[in-house]
């Protein structure tokens, strides 16, 4: 995979070019929310850069560094990653950003009296925290498109750049262990009215390299009472006549009363469809996945009759959405919780209290999936339930500051 790195740092500046946006738009808003978004501003910047330097001090430098010295990653690869691991570690810290920025500075206000002024002449909560909210509805939109335009781009350009300079396989046609079910009618040779539905295909491959399937093992269930074995050293799909070419393997077949036959070959054409092929040619992890990739998964998956994994694709397709979402939340929640309090908090105390409430929401968050993946509630529950309380919690909060 080629690597263009000016290219992508011309798609990353999209940063820089929303800190411009979001000044330029200073002017245009009301003298309270402009005072305020000034306020909210150097800390919600100052904010992003702390969260952003200790989750990738955490999730990359570690990792980079025992790489260097373990498996002679050079320094220049090393920079590549490191540059292309930044988005996605900055769509996390954009939700955590919002949230402390909106503490420390609706804290500051409030240690000061600000807030209380601002009430006393009849300014109500819901209309002070407006300003915050509306930057959590902008850094929304930010975080939406960072993370399906520029992350998976970046982490799929990051994993070919980590191969690259360990030597490793260099094509990007390289793929292991692809595994892929099939499911139909499961035909019964001795009345062909009757069929049953089930699982008709099992098919495994060691490996994808410059699209040759390597060590192929299919086992086939497709005729009731048989039970057919396939496997040969390497395959190829044939678009052209739409089947599956197997090279120097085997075939044995099993019979309801237990007879068999086996025959070895250099060629064979088997009917399966192309849905291994695909499969190996989907990211591993929805991470890598732009949403209208994961929505071609998700159908993907419904179409094989694997559906877990289609149940799996379907709420990490709405985490895709609830992940922005989050900006408003953390926006309402720790701007409200800032109103009610009379001490200013510090830094220090502002990072503890983002990262203890972020904790929270991140728990309730793995929480939910689990139930969505395992079928317990649905995928859009699954990923929303967390947003929904959350949200409510934060409505209830500003009730009792308005109260």
């Amino acid at each position: 995979m080629n690597f263009n790195l000016n290219k992508y740092l011309d798609r990353f500046s999209l940063f820089s070019l929303t800190k411009r946006y979001i000044l330029s738009k200073l002017n245009k808003l009301p003298l309270l929310d402009r005072w305020l978004v000034k306020e909210l501003l150097p800390s919600f910047f100052f904010a992003v850069s702390a969260f952003t330097l200790v989750s990738l001090s955490v999730g990359v430098m570690f990792d980079l560094v025992r790489r260097i010295v373990e498996s002679g990653l050079s320094l220049k690869f090393a920079l590549q990653i490191f540059i292309l691991k930044l988005p996605s570690f900055l769509v996390i810290s954009f939700p955590m950003a919002i949230l402390m920025a909106s503490l420390l500075t609706y804290s500051k206000l409030s240690s000061n009296s600000e807030i209380k002024a601002l009430k006393s002449i009849g300014i109500s909560t819901k209309r002070i925290i407006i300003s915050a909210l509306l930057l959590g509805v902008l850094m929304t939109g930010v975080t939406f498109i960072f993370n399906d335009l520029i992350v998976p781009s970046a982490n799929k350009y990051a994993k070919a750049t980590l191969r690259k300079g360990l030597g490793v396989s260099m094509t990007s046609n390289y793929v292991k262990n692809i595994m892929y079910s099939r499911k139909g009618k499961i035909i019964d040779p001795l009345n062909s009215k009757r069929s049953l539905r089930g699982i008709t295909h099992l098919f495994y491959a060691k490996e994808l390299q410059n699209k040759e399937m390597i060590e192929i093992t299919v086992l086939d269930f497709s005729r009731n009472g048989y039970k057919q074995m396939l496997t040969a050293k390497k395959a190829y799909w044939n678009d052209l006549d739409a089947d599956w070419e197997f090279e120097d393997g085997q075939l044995l077949t099993i019979s309801p009363k237990g007879g068999s036959t086996f025959i070895r070959f250099d060629n064979y054409i088997y009917p399966l469809d192309s849905g291994p092929q695909e499969i190996a040619q989907m990211p591993d992890d929805a991470k890598y996945m732009s949403l209208s990739d994961a929505y071609k998964a998700e159908e993907f998956y419904k179409l094989s009759g694997n559906i877990k994994d289609a149940r799996r694709m379907k709420l990490r397709i709405q985490e895709k959405y609830t992940l922005p979402m989050s900006c408003i939340v953390f926006s309402l929640i720790g701007s409200t919780i800032a109103c009610k309090g009379t001490t200013r908090v510090s830094q220090g105390s502002g990072f503890a209290l983002s990262m203890i409430l972020i904790l929270f929401y991140y728990i309730l968050s793995f929480i939910f999936s689990s139930l969505g993946i395992s079928g317990a509630i649905s995928p859009f529950f699954g990923a929303w339930s967390p947003v929904f309380l959350s949200l409510s919690g934060g409505v209830y909060l500003l009730n009792k500051a308005d109260g």
